[in-house]
């Protein structure tokens, strides 16, 4: 009996000291593999920041990096241990494949942030046409970048719909073109009216002088020639250019006397008809 408690206990003290020294060995492998991981991440951030990459993407980057090495760091130590470590792997893969189809909008909305921060169409500040939506960047974040629109609403859009659609941006170029019309009635001669709206045009605050402002005939409606007025500004100066652009072609056409633009139509009775018929 007593042989048999000593070898109880003998038996029981082995599997303890060996689960011990497992534990400690996990705990050490924790420890130094954190410190290793911090190493790792320090070094790549510190490489990502001498090519000048921008710190966003570096975040991404650093975030990734540390939990893909953290999944590692665990995945080994439960090696360690004896578990068997195969088909671990293989339920989290099943469970990133799973996650990745349920949340497949955020991932989109992630890899097309990447792409923005990457390429850079456009940045902060910068007055855009982005997924329909016109307004000046406030931020480009992870998953979103929010827009502030003219009328002064706070929009924002995801980074995989901006990607996937048409942007347009109005603070890349050195100036841009206002696009106006102004009206005129048959009886009005156009180069008359071109002639009094090119040099008025120059006096409109902000408006450049190179390239000079276009006034040209644009098309013919049935109220008479319809003219392009098309000054040149800066972008910040958009907005004030196109008002009192176009407070100067009513102000110009009212002091040169011209009528206002009227639609004519011509009504033909049954007699006319028959005269156009026989003839």
């Amino acid at each position: 009996m007593n042989l048999n408690l000593s070898a109880m206990m003998q038996t029981v003290t082995a599997v303890l000291t060996a689960v011990g020294l497992r534990l400690l060995g996990a705990i050490a492998i924790w420890i130094i593999g954190r410190w290793l991981i911090g190493i790792a991440l320090r070094m790549i951030g510190s490489a990502l920041r001498k090519q000048k990459i921008d710190p966003t993407l570096i975040r991404y980057i650093h975030s990734a990096v540390a939990a893909l090495l953290n999944i590692v760091l665990v995945i080994g130590i439960l090696g360690f241990f004896g578990v068997e470590t195969t088909s671990f792997a293989a339920l989290i893969a099943a469970a990133g494949v799973a996650i990745g189809m349920a949340w497949s909008g955020l991932l989109s909305n992630f890899a097309g942030g990447v792409f923005l921060v990457i390429l850079q169409p456009f940045k902060v500040g910068d007055f855009v046409t982005v997924a329909g939506v016109t307004g000046t960047v406030e931020e480009i974040g992870l998953f979103a970048t929010t827009l502030n629109t003219p009328d002064n609403v706070k929009t924002i859009i995801g980074n995989g719909k901006i990607f996937a659609d048409t942007i347009q941006n109005f603070s890349a170029n050195p100036y841009r073109r206002v696009e106006l019309t102004a009206q005129l009635a048959h009886g009005v001669d156009p180069q008359a009216a071109i002639a009094l709206l090119k040099p008025v045009l120059a006096q409109v605050p902000n408006v450049m002088a190179a390239p000079a402002p276009d006034v040209e005939i644009l098309t013919f409606n049935l109220s008479g020639p319809v003219l392009a007025v098309r000054p040149y500004c800066d972008n910040q100066h958009y907005w004030q250019v196109y008002f009192d652009t176009n407070r100067l072609i009513r102000d110009t056409f009212a002091h040169a006397g011209f009528p206002v633009p009227e639609q004519h139509y011509a009504l033909r009775g049954p007699e006319e008809f028959k005269l156009a018929k026989t003839a």
